[in-house]
């Protein structure tokens, strides 16, 4: 079980890194935003991430 905890944990923050790198601070304020609201169970947080998120990715595409 710690494996797999590990494996996560490095996934996570592969996937911080690589935000940062695409979309900036805003996409790591997003990211942050969305894991607070998905750990807390508080859906405006939550929302208001994937929002930003979506919009980044909007943007970018």
């Amino acid at each position: 079980m710690p494996l797999v905890a590990l494996a996560v944990a490095a996934l996570a923050i592969g996937f911080e890194h690589l935000v940062q790198w695409k979309f900036g601070p805003m996409g790591i304020i997003a990211f942050v935003a969305l894991t607070i609201g998905i750990k807390a169970k508080n859906t405006v947080i939550g929302g208001i991430g994937a929002v930003i998120l979506v919009m980044l990715l909007a943007q970018s595409g």
